[in-house]
């Protein structure tokens, strides 16, 4: 399922997608559909093979759900999700029980409600019931309360193309040009080659292998060899080639983005290297920048140092000055004092010598 609705996608992102049509897809489970596809309208799952509903996602946008010819038995609630349903389709299913369509009276938009082939159906009243159910459901089965026949699906389709014109018939995935018109053939080849070799099987069931065999090597898809099928052989498996086709277009868009995603990161990893480089570059820069300063700063701090060094040396000087001029001055002061202490000794002999002769 994942493949195909990668196919489906033609090269548009999830939120662009309104229609999505993974027909005969096969898939037991829902896988790769997520609540990203926001703008889905019509969602057809017809003859996928799904045994339960698990993992639908919330479709706000969802109008119209094909559902038909799968193996589901329960899990409608998980269709809640989806308010704006309008159109139903569970037709060819096993639900059984009239409990299991109970969640369905949540959809309060649905108009259309398709349930035969399914042995709820044979329950008495059944259409009184679904009806009284669903308030707002107009036609069940195909038919309103009155047994009015809905409209016809050319109608519905006519409408729907008005309301959804035609996406362009080409588109690229990852590089890959893919024709739209091819596509939509060569899907319809394989339908039409599985629908032939289903009724060969049958008739080989029956005992009719001659006519098989003549029958089948009439069928060809886009240009195959003939293929014939010899009494007693077993019927060959065209499906299993056109999945094939699809599995290597796949394969292919996969490689693409196996060699985009490398060059991605190739082109990082380039882009990595020069960043570190730069980096280192940048570092060792800063680093000499760093060292330069560091230098500088030294010999500032040395001159600085000297500096301080001479000045204090000077001040000592001019300290060692100004001591000895102390000194001499003090010196130069003593000896006048003695001079002056020996002029007055020699004044007091002369006095007393004086005072001795008068005597």
């Amino acid at each position: 399922m994942e493949k195909r609705i990668l196919l489906e996608k033609r090269g548009r992102s999830d939120d662009q997608i309104t229609e999505l049509i993974l027909d005969n897809c096969r898939s037991t489970y829902i896988d790769g559909l997520t609540e990203s596809f926001t703008a889905l309208e019509t969602l057809s799952l017809i003859n996928v093979g799904l045994v339960s509903l698990k993992n639908f996602p919330k479709l706000s946008n969802l109008r119209k759900l094909e559902l038909s010819d799968n193996r589901i038995s329960n899990g409608l609630s998980n269709l809640t999700g989806s308010p704006k349903l309008t159109h139903l389709n569970l037709s060819g299913n096993r639900i059984k029980d009239f409990e299991e369509l109970q969640p369905l009276k949540d959809l309060q938009n649905l108009e259309v409600l398709d349930l035969f082939n399914n042995q709820v159906t044979l329950i008495d009243n059944y259409r009184d019931k679904i009806f009284q159910l669903i308030p707002s459901l107009t036609y069940l089965d195909g038919f309103d309360k009155d047994f009015a026949e809905a409209p016809s699906d050319e109608e519905e389709i006519a409408d729907d193309r008005n309301a959804h014109p035609r996406h362009p018939s080409q588109f690229s995935i990852n590089g890959i040009e893919i024709d739209l018109d091819e596509l939509e053939q060569f899907e319809s080849r394989v339908l039409q080659k599985r629908s032939q070799e289903a009724a060969a099987a049958a008739l080989l069931a029956d005992g009719a292998t001659a006519s098989l065999g003549a029958g089948l090597g009439q069928l060809d898809l886009a240009g195959d060899e003939p293929m014939g099928l010899a009494s007693g052989t077993r019927p060959l498996s065209v499906g299993g080639g056109s999945d094939d086709d699809l599995d290597q277009l796949y394969v292919e868009i996969q490689r693409k983005q196996a060699v985009e995603k490398t060059h991605l990161e190739e082109q990082q990893a380039k882009r990595m290297v020069s960043f570190l480089s730069l980096l280192l570059t940048f570092a060792s820069l800063l680093a000499l920048i760093n060292q330069l300063f560091y230098r500088g700063a030294q010999q500032l701090q040395v001159e600085a140092k000297g500096q301080e060094m001479e000045e204090d040396d000077e001040e000592e000087e001019e300290k060692e000055e100004e001591e000895e001029e102390k000194e001499e001055e003090e010196e130069k002061e003593e000896e006048e004092q003695k001079e002056d202490d020996t002029m007055g000794e020699g004044e007091t002999m002369n006095t007393d010598t004086g005072s001795v002769a008068d005597h």
